[in-house]
């Protein structure tokens, strides 16, 4: 508990100045063509990561746990090196071919705004690159339960960020925003090295690196497909009124904050612990750390949904409700946010299943589920745009998150329950230190 704190006042920290960053783009530029252009040069780049990197980082924390030093160092290693060969490939062809495929992204926006999106997004794309590698130097920390420097290098680099936006952005305008993400990834990157020792030289044939291969298959596949998920509410909401891109992608950044603290802190840490209890076939304990962690998340959500019907919209006008952010702006926000409560209750939930899954190798349920999902989400939020506009687009995504936490907790019960009537060990243990 001591350990989840603190990552959680870490990971609080760290999200708080991420917020202030767009906070103070938005009340420095205001809602409108550049900051639309900002965020959405963010989508694909962010689309690629979760994809790759995020599927890799649930993938790489079991596989490592538990290996002896040499081996765990050589594996690493290989994971970095392959990562990086990959994402600067990668990273190229999206440079060379952004002026092609950005329009198809934004059909909406004017001329200029697709020019400003393309500059953006080219400059973005650095940052997959660095967030791709410190993506794996996070999964290396957390296999060795190094979770407090993990959680602290991001919030020297997003200070830094913040510093240069807040001399820069007043003086060169919105490519100031885009390069600040770039230096608050490096840092991160920087840091997160300094931990990584015992160098040792890739292995590309080491037994966990192809059977990580195997596991992160159905992932790939699975989520290139349902992550695409961002590139609709773009693609739609760029032929919306100006300002509502910004709008949402904003509610979405607050709602981030509690989401982040929760995988960090509660979802993260748990991945080692489950991974072991898989190992040694303890199944009832496994079932009672995730169904623990859901029960928390539950009743957590509850308390912060009544606060935020409360006094949400008062604490959005103290801390949005300045300069180019208009009253009507902040209002429009709120009942956004009220809307979207599916966001973050169904993603945390999510979380912790889909951790709980990958933790006892499973990777192909929660892509399957997933799959299935975004297919009815995807069709939602066409029928709810073409209706209601945003908030159609608002109310499917709501939707689409509680299905998915729903389906997610049947079918693992299910696969739980099954383990636990086969034969394996059915005594309750006392919970692990750190639970």
């Amino acid at each position: 508990m001591k350990i989840s704190l603190s990552i959680g006042v870490l990971v609080g920290f760290n999200l708080v100045i991420t917020f202030l960053i767009q906070w103070y783009i938005l009340i420095i530029i205001g809602p409108g063509g550049q900051t639309d252009a900002l965020f959405a040069s963010l989508t694909l780049p962010q689309f690629v990561l979760t994809v790759i990197s995020q599927s890799l980082m649930h993938v790489l924390v079991p596989l490592l746990t538990g290996l002896g030093e040499d081996e765990f160092w050589q594996d690493a290693w290989s994971f970095l090196f392959i990562i990086v060969i990959l994402f600067s490939l990668l990273a190229l062809v999206l440079f060379v071919l952004a002026p092609v495929w950005i329009p198809l992204l934004v059909p909406g926006f004017s001329a200029d705004g697709k020019a400003l999106t393309v500059r953006l997004t080219r400059i973005q794309l650095i940052t997959m690159v660095l967030t791709a590698v410190s993506t794996v130097l996070l999964g290396v920390y957390h296999a060795r339960q190094r979770f407090i420097w993990a959680e602290f290098t991001p919030l020297l680099g997003s200070l830094v960020g913040l510093g240069l936006l807040w001399w820069g952005l007043p003086r060169y305008g919105i490519i100031t925003a885009s390069w600040a993400m770039v230096i608050r990834v490096g840092i991160q990157v920087a840091l997160l090295l300094t931990g990584v020792s015992h160098f040792q030289m890739p292995n590309f044939r080491s037994p966990r690196l192809i059977e990580g291969w195997r596991k992160i298959r159905p992932l790939l596949l699975g989520t290139a497909y349902y992550k695409t998920d961002p590139i609709i509410d773009r693609f739609l909401l760029s032929m919306t009124t100006r300002g509502n891109l910004s709008l949402l992608y904003l509610g979405q950044q607050i709602y981030s904050i509690p989401l982040m603290i929760i995988n960090s802190a509660i979802a993260a840490p748990m991945v080692p612990q489950l991974a072991k209890l898989a190992k040694s076939d303890e199944w009832v304990q496994f079932r009672h750390v995730y169904r623990l962690r859901l029960l928390l998340i539950m009743g957590l959500s509850m308390i912060g949904f009544v606060l935020w019907l409360t006094i949400g919209q008062m604490l959005l006008k103290r801390v949005v409700g300045y300069g180019e952010v208009t009253a009507d702006n902040v209002q429009r926000l709120w009942w956004l946010m009220i809307l979207l409560i599916g966001f973050p209750v169904g993603g945390a939930l999510g979380q912790i299943l889909a951790s709980s899954f990958y933790a006892k190798g499973n990777t192909t349920s929660p892509t399957q589920i997933g799959i299935v999902g975004f297919t009815i989400g995807a069709i939602l939020k066409i029928v709810g745009f073409l209706f209601l506009g945003l908030t159609g687009i608002v109310i499917a995504t709501t939707l689409y998150y509680f299905f998915n936490a729903l389906v997610e907790f049947v079918f693992l019960e299910r696969e739980v329950g099954r383990a636990i009537s086969t034969g394996s060990s059915v005594r309750i243990l006392e919970l692990p230190d750190g639970v």
